[in-house]
């Protein structure tokens, strides 16, 4: 069955990233409503990334996000970053994030993000990329990325 699972995930994920640009998307699971995916051009010979998108809860019982994984980095790592007067940390998040009902936790720069870590091959503008997002209800959830420039503070389309 988890065969049948990945090839299928391997198959809708190849749709989206051959149909064109990633701009706006909705993907439900469940009561989780993920959107705004998206992820940086990676400069040079850069081995990390940051990974950033929205994640909605509509249902009624809380759920965590405990993990995430990726095809094309060897590690992919929840962290917050914290700023204390001009020093900057970044640490990583110890049994994930819990997503309230009728709450919405947002990965954005500066703040929690996907750390993407031992990256395989450089990220280009305008690439479309998937990360696999894990729950602690057990859900897996592919979720494309678009690519954006190096300074990129949000996906190509935030109203959308």
């Amino acid at each position: 069955m988890k065969q049948f699972i990945r090839a299928l995930y391997g198959i809708l994920v190849a749709g989206v990233l051959i149909n064109g640009p990633v701009r706006a998307y909705e993907i439900a699971a469940g009561n989780l409503v993920i959107t705004q995916g998206w992820i940086r051009t990676t400069p040079g010979r850069a081995r990390v990334g940051d990974a950033y998108l929205t994640i909605e809860n509509k249902g009624t019982a809380p759920d965590r996000l405990t993990g995430a994984s990726a095809d094309f980095a060897d590690k992919v790592q929840l962290r917050e970053m914290a700023v204390n007067g001009e020093a900057i940390s970044m640490r990583p998040v110890e049994n994930g994030v819990v997503i309230e009902p009728g709450k919405t936790l947002k990965l954005a720069p500066g703040d929690l993000h996907l750390m993407l870590l031992g990256l395989k091959w450089p990220l280009r503008q305008g690439e479309k990329v998937a990360i696999t997002l894990e729950f602690e209800k057990g859900q897996q959830v592919g979720v494309p990325l678009e690519v954006g420039g190096v300074g990129t503070q949000g996906p190509s389309n935030p109203d959308d």
